[in-house]
Parts: C-alpha cells; sequence; structure tokens
C-alpha cells in the first residue's frame, strides 16, 4: 500500500518561507514523479509543481515560478517544496502525489499530470 505523508505547512507573514516535505512509502517503480498540488478555499484544485526523476524534469505553474523551488530524494522517495517570497494569494491546503514517470509531462506548451497516489494535505496560511 502506497502512503504519502506531508508536512511542513503552516502560518507564515507574507515574504516569508516554508519547505513542505511529502514521504511516499511502498512505491515501489523503479521512477517517480512527484507533484504537489494545492486548493485554496473555494476554489479548484491548481497543480504546482512537479520533478521526475527518470530524466530530472521539473515543472512550475506560472503563479510559483521564481518563487518555489522543488527537489525530490528519489532513494528516500521524499519530495520538498521550497516555498519563498509567500503570498496571501498563496494560502491553500497544499497535497503531494506520486506516480510513475507519466505523472507529469510536457507537450508542447502545456504540462499535463496523471498522478496514481495522493496524500492528505498540509495547511498553508499566508497572512498579510
Amino acid at each position: 500500500e502506497v502512503q504519502l505523508v506531508e508536512s511542513g505547512g503552516g502560518l507564515v507573514q507574507a515574504g516569508g518561507s516554508l519547505r513542505l516535505s511529502c514521504a511516499a512509502s511502498g512505491f515501489t517503480a523503479d521512477d517517480i514523479a512527484i507533484g504537489w498540488f494545492r486548493q485554496a478555499p473555494g476554489k479548484e484544485r491548481e497543480e504546482v509543481s512537479c520533478i521526475r526523476s527518470d530524466d530530472g524534469s521539473t515543472y512550475y505553474a506560472d503563479s510559483v515560478k521564481g518563487r518555489f523551488t522543488i527537489s525530490s530524494d528519489n532513494a528516500k522517495r521524499t519530495g520538498y517544496l521550497q516555498m519563498n517570497s509567500l503570498k496571501p494569494e498563496d494560502t491553500a491546503v497544499y497535497y503531494c502525489a506520486v506516480a510513475g514517470w507519466w505523472g507529469c509531462s510536457r507537450w508542447y506548451s502545456s504540462v499535463y499530470y496523471d498522478m496514481d497516489y495522493w496524500g492528505n494535505g498540509t495547511l498553508v496560511t499566508v497572512s498579510s
């Protein structure tokens, strides 16, 4: 059974930083894609970022480019999302998800996500 555990959320002032972690246990595929998503109150879930172990590809939503950095420790099956220069509009529940290499991919100018397993989320609140 695959289980994902997110951590690192919390309350931070605008301009501050947080680092989210996602530990995936029970995931046995050779390659892994780790994605981060978020859902703000009253809004649809939004794709934030993704990283693939097979080719090192990383993807970011335009809204977080230059502020968020995704990384991973493939041996530990753990992903990280370093969030800097946080804004109140970053407030949301952040979810991590994993899949094989197909979890995220680029086709022309679009990025497609296809995740298989999801965590329960961690709340990030950015005060103004």
